[in-house]
């Protein structure tokens, strides 16, 4: 029995390495690059083809990604968007730089220059999105450039409790948003995502939330696939009520 034992949790372990290299095997897609002393990770489209123009989609990392090994970076929904079926149907870049600390305007002006360079990017369709401190620098992002951005989707993005009010509703009310949140975060509050809301619907601004319920801060891999925990409240009728979020951030292009 006690040899049994021991083979059964051989088996198990072995089981559990192989699963976890396989499910390690994604990273693949994502060549290591750097760029000007920025590390960052790129996957291009599936099947590409010279003659046409594909969406860039912009992630940013949480403060767990922090650093300069490149590697860090890559989180849940990098893996989601890595998956076969969305790069067949979706077929985009994927740029996940990776920064030392919080996302700045000085990373974003190296960002750009990246993008610039990507052959055949469609400059009309760049999106992006990010969890924690990666949904904060979105919302920084698209203030600081919010001519530059078609869509954007930050989760968790309202910065940390000690973190001053830093959103201007005013200033992104006609870019396309679909955040998401908690409603049980404490690391990032939730009340403030909440408070944006409310300002939009004024605004009639182009602004979805989702909420999850009962979700605290570790809801990162929810975004892209949906779960069913969410509600989605929009704050106005310029909002595109599509309800599949894939979907929804590949219809939206810049005039």
């Amino acid at each position: 029995m006690h040899k049994l034992i021991i083979s059964l949790l051989f088996i198990f372990s072995s089981f559990q390495i192989h699963s976890q290299a396989k499910d390690r095997s994604w990273q693949k897609l994502y060549v290591a690059k750097n760029y000007k002393s920025m590390p960052y990770r790129l996957m291009t489209p599936l099947n590409m083809d010279s003659s046409k123009k594909y969406p860039v989609i912009l992630s940013l990392h949480g403060a767990g990604g922090k650093g300069s090994d490149n590697k860090r970076q890559l989180k849940p929904w990098n893996q989601q968007l890595a998956d076969a079926k969305i790069r067949q149907d979706y077929p985009a870049y994927v740029l996940a730089p990776q920064s030392p600390g919080l996302w700045d305007t000085d990373m974003l002006s190296l960002i750009k220059e990246v993008i610039a360079a990507l052959p055949n990017a469609d400059m009309k369709r760049i999106y992006i999105l990010g969890h924690s401190m990666g949904g904060h620098g979105t919302f920084i992002y698209i203030q600081a450039d919010p001519d530059y951005f078609a869509a954007a989707a930050p989760s968790a993005g309202t910065g940390l409790k000690s973190t001053a009010d830093f959103i201007d509703p005013k200033i992104i009310k006609d870019i396309p948003i679909w955040t998401s949140h908690g409603d049980q975060d404490r690391v990032c509050p939730y009340d403030r995502i909440v408070k944006i809301m409310e300002e939009m619907k004024k605004l009639n601004g182009k602004f979805k939330l989702t909420s999850w319920k009962g979700g605290n801060h570790g809801v990162s891999d929810r975004f892209i696939p949906g779960h069913e925990s969410g509600v989605t409240t929009m704050s106005g009728s310029r909002c595109d009520p599509e309800s599949h979020f894939m979907k929804w951030l590949f219809k939206q292009e810049k005039n």
